[in-house]
């Protein structure tokens, strides 16, 4: 039988990165799991053993990958994919599901990819430190989500640091400058009805060219980045105060109440009344 640990992030009020679901497993001999797709990052590290990781690219075609001790796989948001243990050597691996508004950013600049998903160590005592940082949190699970975070800070701290494939950022100076004007604005401005057109004229930019550029550093558009803050911001005031579903909606953007509900039940896949209950 496989001997395995598991748990789940119980914290959804962090918004830059979050954990989600983390764990630790020895498999049994040709253990597999999926076809399956993962709504976050979720990056496996190989302890011991071997095995082989299938995933569709950004092409939608799959590829197969040898993953051994020292290494780790990459599995990325909606990317369809299976990982089998080998017969005679299974691995073990520690995982972390993780996501955010830096998530993709900081796997980008390590230089993985749905069609580079391997990660491999260029420093290996980096990697140690890294790989310590993930075992740190599966065995303290009963820590603060602060000090939880924080180690995640610090697990993708080396993960990046450490990556083979690490990309270093240079010319993108001006970008970088126009999507943090924009996620400052948003930061500012989310309780208000603002729209994308003055997102986008706040930062000097006819709309057309700031989709594209924001979509490319951050992975999503402007206004699914907009929702989804919004929503966080959302969940944080169901379970921390009492306001009314209204005044919640109001508070984050939303003068209709069906409007906001219709947008976090997108988002959290139930009603806020719904989300509310179960997280008091």
């Amino acid at each position: 039988m496989s001997k395995f640990l598991f748990s789940i992030f119980p914290n959804e009020n962090f918004i830059d990165l979050t954990l989600y679901q983390y764990g630790w497993e020895q498999c049994d001999p040709s253990h597999s799991f999926g076809p399956a797709a993962r709504n976050h990052f979720l990056f496996h590290y190989i302890l011991s053993g071997t095995g082989v990781l299938n995933a569709n690219n950004e092409k939608g075609i799959t590829k197969s990958y040898q993953v051994k001790s020292g290494q780790g796989f990459m599995i990325f948001p909606h990317q369809i994919c299976t990982y089998i243990a080998d017969q005679n050597l299974p691995w073990e691996y520690v995982w972390l599901e993780f996501d955010g508004l830096r998530a993709k950013e900081l796997v980008d600049t390590a230089g993985l990819s749905c069609d580079s998903p391997i990660y491999r160590a260029r420093y290996k005592d980096i990697a140690v430190t890294m790989k310590e940082e993930m075992l740190y949190i599966v065995n303290h699970k009963e820590a603060s989500p602060f000090h939880l975070i924080g180690h995640l800070f610090l697990f993708l701290d080396s993960f990046v640091s450490s990556s083979a494939s690490i990309i270093t950022k240079n010319s993108n100076g001006l970008r970088d400058f126009y999507i943090k004007e924009a996620v400052a604005f948003i930061e500012q401005n989310f309780q208000n009805p603002i729209t994308i057109e003055e997102i986008a004229k706040f930062c000097g930019l006819n709309r057309s060219y700031f989709g594209k550029i924001f979509h490319e550093s951050m992975g999503k558009s402007p206004q699914d980045f907009l929702i989804s803050y919004r929503m966080t911001k959302a969940a944080e005031l169901l379970k921390l105060t009492s306001l009314s579903i209204a005044d919640v909606g109001n508070a984050v953007g939303y003068e209709n109440q069906l409007h906001f509900s219709r947008a976090f039940k997108h988002v959290y896949g139930i009603s806020p009344r719904q989300w509310r209950n179960e997280h008091l």
